[in-house]
């Protein structure tokens, strides 16, 4: 009799490096999750990867050979720029077009200041690095004046010998004839194999010199220092028999395969909170809402972004260090505020909290590592609110007496308060510094909050969840099962995503249903091989198109998403007029063009299901704490409960505490909360006063 041997389980891995913490999620095809969150190590960000292949051998009993995918969410692209640590690059234009980059636009954002700065990312390539050659195409794509090829090896000659270390190419029009770039390329491959080199016809190529100037120098800089990250990272993977390729969280919400990542830098902006965006789309939807708003608050930061009718929303540009950078990315705002956040007194001794963050090194105060300035966790600490001895599952022993005394030499003792009132105030500011930055997402849009679901994740969103949401009158809170880590959970949510666009100046009048086909076949040519590198079948991809549309001279365009079939142009036309009246108020039956070409392919990467929400037996209550909030006005009594204990349909009341390992969810009076067959914490209130 034979006996059919059991399949050796397989695991998906999530990594998410954060300022403070390295979120680590790893799920089974049994149906098993694990999670764990291990302190980032600022000078090594990368070492967290390896740090999580160890404790996941050692502690779980995961052999790295057996796992099947592992996807990483990353800040080196954003961190490179905020801290100027990018590569020393050449900038080559069309003669007459060297400043371009410098002269940027008009626009400028603090139009009142007696001192303005300027507003252009000129650190990225300084005016000596600047080279212009002759060639020139027309309006049209038509050859004007011939590539000098002369003149362009002597730039790169030059440029070389100045250090660059990579080579951006953005001549005129060429996002309508790109052969002059091209060829420019070759030729730099020929003389110098090892320079890395990034054209604006395929980093960006739409109309407007400045924004694909800009964007494609962002590219240039960010090549070798992304290059050498993942690199090094697959090589450590590599080295510890991990089973599996490794794969990149984009900023459009969408995940890459690292070798194509390396192509693409500059689509790796915003890659971690992207993925946080994504596994609170996922919560929302699975209890039921599909329109919610996510603050995803860490050590550094606090990032928040809007979610309607089940889709994040995504912009056509962001920004980053104060600069455009025209690359979609989910729409976040990113605000200084969180868990490590400092709080101080200005010159009038008025209380601010951020945006400079004590990280994880030294970290808060009550970490025992030096810290001596206070932060948002030193406050919970003393509000009752974080447990010391149960801080990150109990990994880090919080020192309590050190929150005291931060607060009470840095904040109570100059403002003549004890140190209770200075910590309720530290929440305070935060919260509105918070509440507003989900004012920025919602009500600058003319989107009411209040019909809204909050969906906090992160070490800190579900500590200050019922607060935010009480102030801004929102009625409903969504607490997933795993918060704390749920931009490592977006990781393994995300779909393989590649997106192709091109430029399409045709007016509606002229363009026609074969146009458009034509033009999406070129672009899906594009994405699909890049889905065949993924190694995915074309049977999975789902295909999505848009346009760009905006009427006749003017100046800004609508994303209109598309369906190819004989009746397109005129849905288009119709689609945007109602789109341009549903943003700006009005619209009218003009003349309508088209801007650019979108093809989105998208395929499901995770093939492991969700476990089924199964909690642990035994009694959740674990006692009760005095917690000090906004509505109770003095210290009230909180039952205290353990999250993995608490069974579906269980219904308690604020004020209450509910502890897991990745954070603390904190249960204001006058709070219902419920967890569904899900697994989520579901918070609901009456009347707001």
């Amino acid at each position: 009799m034979s006996v059919t041997a059991t399949p050796a389980p397989r695991y998906e891995v999530g990594v998410d490096i954060g300022g403070t913490f390295t979120d680590v999620v790893c799920r089974s095809d049994r149906g098993v999750m694990r999670l764990v969150k291990i302190p980032t190590t600022r000078a090594n960000p990368s070492a967290g990867v390896l740090h999580a292949v160890q404790y996941m051998a050692k502690t779980w009993n995961v052999p790295p050979e057996q796992i099947s995918r592992f996807v990483h969410g990353t800040t080196v692209a954003t961190n490179a720029v905020l801290e100027r640590k990018g590569a020393i690059i050449g900038l080559i234009t069309t003669q007459g077009f060297r400043d371009t980059l410098e002269i940027g636009r008009q626009n400028r954002h603090s139009v009142y200041s007696v001192m303005l700065k300027p507003e252009t990312p000129v650190f990225l390539v300084p005016g000596a690095l600047r080279r212009e050659v002759p060639e020139r195409m027309t309006a049209a794509g038509e050859m004007l004046v011939p590539l000098d090829e002369a003149a362009v090896r002597r730039e790169v000659d030059d440029l070389v010998a100045q250090g660059v270390k990579a080579i951006a190419v953005s001549f005129l029009f060429s996002y309508l004839n790109p052969v002059h770039e091209r060829r420019v390329a070759d030729i730099i491959r020929e003389m110098y194999p090892q320079l890395m080199v990034s054209l604006s016809c395929e980093v960006d190529p739409a109309f407007r010199e400045y924004e694909r100037t800009c964007i494609t120098a962002f590219d240039a800089y960010l090549k070798p220092v992304i290059d050498r990250y993942l690199e090094n990272m697959e090589t450590d993977l590599e080295s510890n028999q991990v089973g599996s390729s490794l794969q990149i969280m984009q900023s459009r919400g969408g995940v890459a395969s690292s070798s194509i990542a390396r192509r693409r830098p500059v689509r790796l902006f915003l890659s971690g909170p992207a993925a946080g965006v994504i596994g609170g789309s996922m919560a929302g939807n699975s209890a039921g809402c599909e329109d919610i708003i996510t603050i995803d608050i860490g050590g550094t930061s606090a990032d928040i972004a809007l979610v309607s009718r089940g889709k994040p929303l995504i912009a056509a540009e962001g920004m980053l260090d104060g600069y455009a950078v025209r690359v979609p990315m989910v729409d976040v705002n990113a605000i200084g505020a969180g868990g490590g956040s400092i709080a101080w007194l200005d010159g009038a001794k008025s209380l601010r909290v951020g945006p400079a963050s004590a990280g994880s090194e030294p970290g808060p105060a009550c970490y025992g590592r030096g810290g001596e300035q206070p932060t948002v966790t030193d406050a919970s600490i003393v509000l009752g609110y974080v447990d010391p001895a149960y801080f990150a599952g109990g990994s880090l022993q919080l020192q309590p007496e050190l929150s005291r005394h931060a607060i009470a030499d840095r904040v109570a003792s100059p403002l003549g308060l004890t140190v209770e009132q200075a910590a309720l105030g530290i929440h305070r500011v935060v919260n509105a510094n918070m509440a507003e930055g989900i004012r920025f997402v919602s009500v600058k849009r003319g989107i009411d909050p209040r019909r809204f679901s909050l969906v906090p994740l992160g070490g800190g969103g579900p500590v200050h969840a019922t607060a935010l949401a009480r102030e801004l009158g929102m009625r409903r809170v969504i607490v997933p099962l795993y918060p704390g880590v749920l931009s490592a959970s977006g990781l393994l949510a995300a779909p393989v995503e590649h997106e192709a666009a091109t430029a399409f100046h045709d007016p509606l009048d002229q363009a026609s249903a074969t146009d458009l086909v034509r033009e999406f076949a070129a672009l899906d040519r594009q994405c699909g091989e890049l889905m065949q590198i993924e190694g995915i079948a074309p049977a999975d991809v789902e295909v999505q198109y848009f346009a760009d549309v905006c009427y006749v001279g003017q100046s800004f365009h609508l994303e209109i998403p598309l369906q190819l079939d004989d009746d397109v142009i005129a849905r288009v036309r119709k689609d945007f007029y109602a789109a341009h009246d549903r943003i700006y108020g009005h619209s009218a039956e003009g003349p309508v063009q088209f801007v650019n070409l979108r093809s989105v392919h998208q395929a499901q990467a995770s093939v492991v299901a969700d476990s089924a929400y199964e909690p642990e037996a035994g009694d959740p209550r674990k006692g009760a704490r005095p917690i000090l909030t906004e509505k109770s006005g003095g210290f009230v009594e909180a039952q205290v409960y353990e999250r993995r204990r608490i069974k579906p349909g269980v219904t308690f009341y604020g004020p209450a505490i509910v502890e897991q390992a990745d954070t603390t969810t904190v249960i204001e009076p006058g709070w219902r909360a419920e967890v569904d067959g899900r697994g989520n914490l579901v918070l609901t209130v009456g009347e707001l006063k």
